[in-house]
């Protein structure tokens, strides 16, 4: 079988769907290449969601990756409003819920993830809401306008953003955290004081360290978030943001590895090496740290669509590259390079007071982990640190009025032994 005979199979068009077929056809593969997604709409990008498009609407900017266009200029077929429900591994088929059979040479698991409910009484109440695509965000917005009262539960980066947004809207907002500060399981507690100094200004109240038990409704819609302390927060709408679970059901039932996620290599391929997946579903090797992600993020899956575009074309892997993501809230960029394990220093670069610092995580003298609040200059020397693994001067790292120019050049010399 040569390439241009082969059928690639995309199952999910999202981010991570959406990027895989794009690249095959720019690394030059002729074949035949199907698209299948639930929803409606063509790949589309996710994160103004919680940004620009939940303040300003559709009218912000344009979501689709690329235009409707693209798919029939370069015969990519879509097919939109459709679930794969089983995979066959053994004769290469997927059965859609159209009642299709699609065979396929190579196939990409891309269904990304889907937000966790809170099981409690009360949680299938009207108003009741959670955020993933671009039909929940039209939900959203209609109940954030001025007047109206949003509890958001859960404070990490999508529950903040929220917060930013909809107080950019005129809402008043309470946000219920379990934990004793907000982005507790994924940041520094600088930047979570940080951060919920910043939203308190702001209007934002907060309830941290609370148990949601319930929630109060009239009339079949949300009115209220009861805490297991007996309090009930009067609210008109709620939003659910405590994390996502990966959509590895097809793969689990025909047999993959899975381990809260496809489990795949550094080609984002599975152990059948027909089969790849890639983005939010899958759990893949990051060598830098030693160990397996399931990572959440677009950058994490432009690379994994380039890793298994290019093992499908027989083309060189892309270099590695460090993890990073983002987070826009108010006027604030953060940027965060790697991931804080086996970390043994936490270093503050900067001034909090001045809303444009970094907070760098240690292992020894290599950094693991950088959060760059309104400092580029920080998280670019931060991920090259990350990346070739040098030595830096703490002394100087920790002192913002040295350049990084020079903190770059004394890593380089104590990497050569000078």
């Amino acid at each position: 079988m040569s390439r241009s005979d082969a059928h690639v199979l995309i199952l999910g068009a999202g981010h991570a769907g959406g990027a895989a077929a794009a690249l095959l056809r720019q690394y030059g593969f002729e074949g035949a290449i199907t698209l299948v997604g639930e929803e409606p709409i063509a790949p589309y990008h996710r994160p103004p969601l919680s940004k620009a498009w939940l303040r300003n609407g559709p009218s912000a900017g344009s979501l689709p990756l690329k235009p409707v266009e693209f798919y029939v200029r370069h015969g990519i077929d879509i097919r939109l409003g459709v679930r794969a429900e089983k995979l066959r591994r053994r004769i290469k088929t997927v059965h859609l819920s159209t009642g299709e059979l699609l065979t396929y040479d190579f196939l990409i698991i891309a269904t990304g993830a889907r937000p966790i409910k809170l099981p409690v009484p009360g949680s299938d109440l009207a108003g009741v809401l959670a955020l993933r695509t671009a039909v929940d965000a039209e939900r959203l917005r209609a109940v954030i306008q001025s007047g109206q009262r949003l509890a958001i539960i859960g404070g990490g980066y999508i529950g903040l953003e929220v917060a930013a947004s909809a107080r950019a809207l005129g809402a008043d907002v309470v946000v219920i955290e379990r934990e004793a500060r907000p982005l507790a399981r994924v940041a520094s507690p600088d930047l979570s004081a940080f951060f919920l100094d910043y939203h308190r200004e702001r209007g934002v109240s907060f309830e941290l360290g609370a148990t949601v038990s319930g929630f109060d409704g009239r009339d079949g819609r949300v009115s209220g978030v009861k805490l297991d302390d007996g309090r009930t927060i009067a609210c008109t709408a709620v939003l659910i943001g405590i994390g996502a679970t990966p959509n590895d059901e097809i793969a689990q039932d025909a047999g993959l590895d899975t381990a809260r996620g496809i489990i795949v290599d550094l080609e984002a391929r599975t152990a059948d090496p027909a089969i790849f997946a890639i983005g939010d579903v899958a759990l893949r090797p990051m060598p830098i740290y030693d160990r397996m992600f399931r990572m959440e993020s677009v950058p994490n899956t432009l690379e994994q669509a380039k890793q298994a575009a290019s093992a499908i074309v027989g083309r060189a892997p892309p270099p590695s590259e460090v993890p990073w993501q983002w987070s826009d809230q108010y006027d604030l960029k953060l940027q965060i390079a790697g991931y804080a394990v086996n970390v043994e220093r936490v270093l503050l670069r900067g001034e909090p007071a001045t809303a444009k610092f970094a907070v760098f995580h240690l292992r020894g003298d290599q950094v693991q982990c950088v959060e760059a609040l309104n400092s580029p200059q920080d998280f670019i020397l931060g991920k090259q640190l990350i990346a070739n693994r040098r030595s830096v001067d703490l002394g100087k790292l920790g002192d913002p009025a040295i350049a990084l120019k020079e903190i770059a050049e004394t890593a380089v010399k104590i990497a050569a032994g000078d």
